[in-house]
Order: C-alpha cells, then sequence, then structure tokens
C-alpha cells in the first residue's frame, strides 16, 4: 500500500493535471453545446473530488465525509465559490468546483482531527 504521504502528492498532481486539461476541454464543450456550464461536462466534479481527497486519511469513512462535504458546497456555492463560478468559459466551470473541493478538504480534515 502506498504511504499517505505518498498518496496525498500523487492525488494533488492529478487534481492539478485534471483541472488543467478540463479548463481548456470543458471550454470546447460549453462553446460547442452553445451553453455556459452544460451538466454532461463532468471533469469539474472529478477535480473537485480529487481535491477534496488530497490529505484525508484513506479509508472509506474520511472518503465518504469528503463525498458529502463536497457536494454540500458545490451545490451550495458558498462565497467565494458562487464567484468563482462567474469566470468566462472553462474557468469558470472548473474553479468553482476546485474551490468547493478545497473548502471541502479544509473541512474534512479539521473534522479529521477530533475524529
Amino acid at each position: 500500500m502506498l504511504h499517505p504521504a505518498g498518496l496525498a502528492g500523487w492525488t494533488a498532481t492529478t487534481a492539478v493535471l485534471v483541472t488543467l486539461v478540463g479548463i481548456p476541454a470543458s471550454t470546447i464543450v460549453a462553446r460547442e453545446a452553445g451553453r455556459e456550464d452544460p451538466g454532461f461536462v463532468v471533469i469539474d466534479e472529478v477535480a473537485g473530488q480529487l481535491f477534496a481527497l488530497i490529505a484525508v486519511r484513506p479509508d472509506w469513512q474520511h472518503a465518504l465525509l469528503s463525498l458529502v462535504l463536497f457536494r454540500l458546497f458545490d451545490i451550495w456555492k458558498p462565497w467565494p465559490i458562487r464567484k468563482l463560478e462567474a469566470l468566462p468559459d472553462g474557468t469558470g466551470i472548473m474553479l468553482d468546483d476546485v474551490a468547493a473541493g478545497l473548502l471541502a478538504l479544509a473541512m474534512a480534515l479539521l473534522i479529521g482531527h477530533f475524529w
């Protein structure tokens, strides 16, 4: 099994790469579809969830906590996440989910500290 520190490094690297690929890809798809944030573009969800998982304990309970927190912040979009959604094209599509993932990560780590 990969050491948790190594797992965090791979997860962070993958999250950044998915985001860097997702910005231009989602821009192209959104323009072709003629929609601002097409629901069938899910690479933003993948990136956000990866960010939410970067440093949580590698067990199903903490992964589930991370997923639930990510979905909560992705749907609720508290400030400043909602502001990021207004960025143009793929940048806005991706970065609001990245921010939701980072907020979920912070909350999961805080909760995990006591749990």
